[in-house]
């Protein structure tokens, strides 16, 4: 395998899916908050459900966050393993040859 391939970022994971997702589903709050905001300015009744929605976005941006953050953790510790493998690979390589020659 070619060393560019080997560094090529892959696709999506399945946690990076996982994440849009969860974006989407913020965004989609942050319309709904912002058209019961207009709402509100006719209808009172309606504050309710507004903070109840502040408190819904609030929550999603902290997990959204902290899901960011474990992502780049296990991004980082991937790219270790993955260094990790490579060394021992090479190690292995040079160690067969090594009995191939003798």
């Amino acid at each position: 395998m070619a060393m560019d391939e080997q560094t090529e970022l892959p696709e999506a994971t399945p946690r990076e899916a996982k994440l849009q997702r969860q974006l989407d589903g913020i965004q989609s709050q942050v319309t709904e908050l912002n058209r019961s905001r207009l709402e509100v300015a006719e209808n009172p009744e309606l504050s309710s459900e507004v903070q109840s929605l502040k408190e819904k976005l609030d929550e999603h941006s902290k997990k959204l966050e902290q899901s960011s953050e474990k992502l780049s953790e296990l991004e980082s510790e991937n790219l270790a393993l993955r260094d990790e493998n490579q060394a021992v690979n090479t190690a292995r390589r040079r160690s067969n040859a090594w009995k191939d020659w003798n």
